[in-house]
């Protein structure tokens, strides 16, 4: 059988290869709809040399959807096509463009809100080899609106990096430091109890390190588990990382509390991530690598028991007193402790870069998934 999934893989290799060499001389496609499904399909699967023709193709008939996965394309630090210059000139085109475009509106509202957090987070730092120089104001201006007008969780989480830093911009209830880490604390649990896999794998971060939280290494393991399962393939890696250090490090005290309640956890926060139709054949080989402790112990999911949970499931809850007015309380009838800060909340930011083994989820962050 291995023999044969393998087969299947070198094959999809090859046809792609070959693919990939006639969309390099021109293609047309019968319809629009064609070239989307083309387009999303091969970008989904990496292979961007034929995500780009098909694109270029549909920008006729859907121009902003073509233009924003091009944006992706070319801020995917990991692709052929790497050019962050291209990328913030599309995404901050098509924020201007859609600046009016309803909230609710399904198809461009979302491209709304991505474009202006990938522009937030290219102004934020600039981009020293474009010219283009930091504007933290127009940074938060923007990441406020994507995460507030057009309510996108992506935005929410990065909004509430910001605010852990005690940086952002000026909210009701946030006019200084310490409130703004309040705002932080209360988007991530906003966000974790929803179940937003980045906002549960970073608070599962600190509430295992007692970082701007009480410290619950219990909480924490159950929570980065929850995550796991939650998380889509293109954001697994940096989220199982944090599993793999939280679960290697905690005793088996913690472990045993954890499985306890583990079931409790997973229907509380749980969330079926996006499965994109894959019809190439590679679904069925093993994605992801294996993973050991330093002691040679496997790292593998929390085994749910048949006992009753021993403690109920519970997430810090959110400070009501810096919530911004334009909120509404989210309940999801558990008893949760309040979310107290551990000593030093003033301390140094959370890292959120990627050698902390933090990054963007999703689309929110320029380029996708770096």
């Amino acid at each position: 059988m291995r023999i044969s999934k393998l087969s299947i893989a070198g094959s999809v290799a090859i046809f792609c290869t070959m693919v990939g060499s006639a969309f390099a001389a021109g293609v047309t496609f019968r319809s629009p709809d064609d070239a989307m499904k083309q387009g999303i399909s091969a970008f989904n699967g990496g292979y961007y040399e034929l995500a780009l023709p098909a694109f270029e193709a549909l920008e006729a008939s859907k121009p902003q959807i073509a233009r924003y996965y091009e944006a992706r394309i070319y801020g995917d630090n990991e692709g052929a096509y790497t050019d962050h210059g291209k990328a913030y000139k599309i995404y901050a085109q098509l924020a201007e463009e859609l600046k009016d475009v309803d909230p609710d509106d399904e198809e461009l509202a979302p491209i709304a809100a991505k474009a202006l957090t990938a522009v937030s987070m290219y102004l934020r730092d600039g981009i020293t080899d474009q010219g283009i120089r930091p504007d933290v104001a127009a940074a938060d201006q923007a990441l406020q609106r994507a995460a507030l007008t057009f309510n996108d969780e992506d935005a929410q989480f990065e909004l509430a990096k910001v605010f852990l830093r005690g940086e952002g911009p000026e909210m009701a209830g946030s006019e200084d430091p310490s409130s703004k880490i309040e705002n932080g604390r209360h988007w991530l649990s906003r966000l974790s109890r929803s179940g937003h896999p980045g906002a549960q794998a970073f608070l599962a971060d600190l509430l295992w390190r007692g970082k701007f939280v009480q410290k619950d290494q219990a909480a924490a393991l159950n929570l980065i588990d929850v995550a796991v399962s939650n998380a889509s393939p293109t954001e697994r890696v940096w989220i199982e990382d944090i599993y793999q250090k939280i679960f290697c490090n905690a005793g088996e005290g913690v472990r045993l509390q954890a499985t306890g309640r583990v079931a409790d956890w997973h229907k509380r926060y749980g969330r079926s991530p996006q499965v994109r139709d894959n019809r190439d054949g590679l679904d069925s080989l093993p994605a992801e690598p294996v993973r050991t402790c330093a002691n040679g112990e496997l790292v593998h999911p929390m085994m749910a028991t048949d006992a009753p949970p021993a403690v109920s499931a519970q997430l810090p809850a959110a400070s009501p007193a810096v919530r911004p007015s334009h909120q509404v309380t989210i309940g999801i009838g558990i008893s949760a402790p309040g979310f107290a800060p551990a000593s030093g909340v003033g301390g140094p930011p959370v890292s959120t870069g990627s050698s902390g083994g933090f990054a963007p989820a999703g689309a929110s962050s320029p380029g996708g998934d770096r």
